[in-house]
């Protein structure tokens, strides 16, 4: 019982600081959450099957490449350079700093800052370009955010499943044991 509830603890903790991931990006979102559902999947309070834990792990695996490919491609899209790509990702790390907004607006201003620092002559460029990596970093963290919050959701429905079937076993054992004493008597 103890190390059941030891892994729901450990399961909760990687999945709020998966969804923190998804906007961090030093912490790998969706693998860590996926690794909080793989911890519940081991407590007997939780009931899952290794079908939804798979299905699951192609979810993370795929959400984690394509938020790396999201941006490049938009940013490409849009007559950009690698100098956006990177420095949407700066403006995000500067902009976890500054509070919710400069989370939303720091990967723009970054791209933008490195679009003008790749090549100033032309502005409208440069804006188009830091529109581009910004499209893709919003489409790369907001697929994250929805598979990890998904991953939450099947986490709480588990383990509410779980509960319910435990409280069950539970009940069935105590009215079988009150149905026994009172044969005896």
């Amino acid at each position: 019982m103890g190390i059941d509830i030891l892994l729901i603890i450990v399961a909760i903790v990687l999945l709020v600081v998966g969804f923190f991931g998804t906007f961090v990006p030093v912490l790998p979102g969706a693998p860590l959450a996926w690794f909080g559902l793989l911890a519940a999947f081991f407590s007997s309070y939780v009931k899952m099957s290794v079908v939804t834990l798979i299905i699951c792990a192609v979810i993370a695996i795929f959400v984690s490449v394509a938020d790396n490919i999201f941006p490049v491609a938009m940013t490409k899209q849009s007559g950009g350079s690698k100098a956006g790509t990177w420095g949407s990702t700066i403006g995000l790390v500067v902009g976890l700093f500054t509070g919710p907004w400069g989370i939303l607006i720091g990967p723009f201003i970054g791209a933008l800052i490195g679009e003008m620092v790749n090549d100033s002559s032309d502005m409208k460029k440069c804006l188009k370009a830091a529109f581009g990596a910004f499209k893709g970093f919003l489409l790369g963290t907001g697929l994250k955010m929805v598979a990890v919050a998904i991953f939450i959701w099947i986490f709480v429905a588990c383990l509410l499943g779980g509960l319910k079937t435990n409280k069950e076993q539970i009940e069935s054992d105590s009215r079988t044991t009150t149905i026994e004493q009172v044969q005896k008597i």
